[in-house]
């Protein structure tokens, strides 16, 4: 929303809880603590000097205020304040009288009166004396100084970590400065204004950096992508309306008419039937083999000019592994791309591009958002490769919502306490499930029994929070089973704070014949099982007592 006219300047509205209501910002002092990376000063071009209005909180008028939703007169720091803010960003240096002589000048009745004072500018000055406008790169690739050294851990990243100076108030790194929330500020809008068309021309000859229109990003939803940059340990993220919005639209970004992919048979069904039905259109043909073959992934790239290996580790639903290392290295030694979905090891057990993958996607969908309230996809990895798909994605849309962006983030925050908890109730529940007389057998990485069970201690730090198992019967028994669980939800999905339960055989493949589900490894007795946040204790007693009942 763009301000029209100029922003008066008026004692501040009860929106933050600053103890000083004086009516002007007082000028702070530069930090020389741990986030001394933070702005120094932010000048304000017009009555004032530079230095008078030094301070990051902005003062608005009643009347103004009155013209915000209800919901951003609540929350001021969320999102009317983004949207204002946000309207205002300027590379044009300050000018000004000094400060004493500016505050001096101009007394505090001048809120009574219809003087205004325009707020034209913003400039952001870093301490280096560069403004952040002054980014070469629309989607904010220079401002990769991630000042994140004294964070030791993902979980702290996770909560803490940003690189975009813009409007990231409560991200630790890229500390407030429109506001004093502690979250994220919401900018829901659908496009972006040029104060001038000189500056529109800056923008599009790449010295003025903005977004223009909503489809081609969002300063909410850049945060999101640069905490998952920062755990994945990638140069760039991409975030999506959907997981399947990612893997399609890299698919088609990657992979060029007549060109050859290798995937594997265990994966998720819509994946398999894009591969299917999809790409052959475009004369896209691929081999598929079984996730442990080696052999065969070698003989593929010898007879075959092979652009991309794409596949998932752990797959859906037998969570069988992949040699991230290996199959990196042979598909390099042919010029192929690796591109792994990590869904269910997530950025915290499995950091697929360390280990030596070119790309990793994600349905933040799952454990990333963590609360089975939001759809996205996510691609990680170079620059390079990740500027590819988001030109795809610019044409096919699919753009994620600044308050499903703000989800994300928001799941974020607690990823690492929730991994923890799903990786340790699925591991003891994978040892109970493999014990038990009426489950016949139990898929899980983390058990010694799993085929690939040396390759996930080799590579992942937790085997992940969902158990698939079959019980020692059929479908009608299977069903009786799940229908006896009190914890879990039948539904699709995993990854959330509460516990699912699902048997794909009806799930996700009832359409197909018992035959046709078997030739994908889909037996009617198996149940997969989504670990949530609830206590050990209950999911145990829960899951014995529902086997007690077939």
């Amino acid at each position: 929303m763009a301000v029209s006219g100029c922003v008066r300047v008026f004692p501040s509205f009860d929106c933050r809880s600053d103890p000083d209501f004086s009516g002007f910002p007082k000028p702070e002092k530069p930090s020389a603590g741990r986030f001394s990376g933070k702005f120094s000063s932010v000048p304000i071009h017009g009555s004032f000097g530079a230095s008078a209005l030094s301070s990051l909180i902005f003062r608005f008028p009643p009347n103004f205020v009155r013209q915000l939703s209800i919901k951003a007169r609540r929350n001021c720091s969320n999102i009317g304040v983004a949207q204002v803010v946000a309207a205002s960003w300027s590379d044009k240096a300050a000018a000004g009288p000094p400060a004493a002589a500016a505050t001096a000048a101009i007394p505090l009745e001048v809120a009574a009166v219809d003087e205004v004072v325009a707020v034209e500018e913003l400039a952001l000055v870093v301490e280096d004396g560069s403004s952040c406008n002054n980014n070469d790169d629309v989607q904010f690739g220079d401002l990769t100084d991630n000042k994140t050294q004294f964070l030791s851990s993902d979980g702290s990243l996770a909560v803490h970590a940003v690189i975009l100076p813009l409007i990231c108030s409560g991200e630790r790194l890229g500390r407030g400065i429109i506001t004093d929330a502690i979250t994220t500020p919401i900018v829901n809008t659908s496009a972006y204004f040029f104060k001038k068309t000189a500056e529109l021309i800056d923008f599009k000859e790449g010295r003025h950096a903005s977004f223009e229109y909503g489809r081609y990003g969002n300063p909410t939803t850049v945060v999101a992508e640069e905490k998952i940059s920062a755990l994945e340990g990638a140069e760039s993220t991409l975030l999506l309306a959907s997981g399947m919005c990612a893997s399609t639209v890299m698919f088609l970004a990657l992979v060029p008419a007549g060109g050859h992919i290798v995937t594997t048979t265990d994966c998720y069904r819509k994946t398999r039937i894009f591969i299917e039905n999809f790409l052959p259109k475009m004369g896209i043909k691929a081999t598929v083999i079984d996730p442990a073959d080696i052999e065969s992934l070698k003989v593929a790239l010898d007879e075959n000019k092979v652009t991309l290996f794409f596949t998932e580790s752990p797959t859906n639903p037998l969570f069988r592994c992949v040699d991230i290392e290996l199959v990196s290295k042979l598909c390099h030694k042919k010029g192929a791309l690796v591109c792994i979905d990590g869904t269910f090891a997530t950025p915290l057990n499995q950091k697929a591009l360390s280990l030596g993958a070119d790309l990793v996607l994600h349905s933040a969908t799952k454990f990333i958002g963590g609360h089975n309230d939001v759809l996205a996809g996510c691609i990680s990895g170079s620059e390079k490769l990740v500027s590819a798909i988001r030109t795809m994605h610019h044409v096919f849309g699919g753009a994620l919502n600044p308050n499903a962006a703000y989800l994300i983030i928001r799941g974020m925050k607690t990823l690492h306490l929730r991994v923890q908890q799903q990786n340790s109730t699925a591991l003891r529940m994978a040892k109970i499930l493999e014990g038990h007389p009426k489950v016949a057998r139990v898929y899980y990485p983390g058990l010694p029994s799993h085929p690939e069970h040396h390759i996930a201690k080799k590579q992942m730090t937790g085997f992940g929070g969902v158990v698939s198992f079959e019980i020692d019967g059929d479908l009608a028994r299977t069903a009786k089973f799940v229908d006896a669980l009190k914890i879990p939800y039948i539904a699709p999905s995993f990854g959330g704070c509460e516990s699912i339960v699902d048997q794909p055989a009806i799930m996700s493949y009832w359409d197909l014949t018992q035959s046709e589900r078997l030739k994908y490894g889909i037996k009617d007795n198996l149940v997969r099982f989504s670990i949530g946040v609830e206590d050990f204790k209950d999911v145990k007693a829960d899951v014995l007592q529902a086997l007690e009942t077939i």
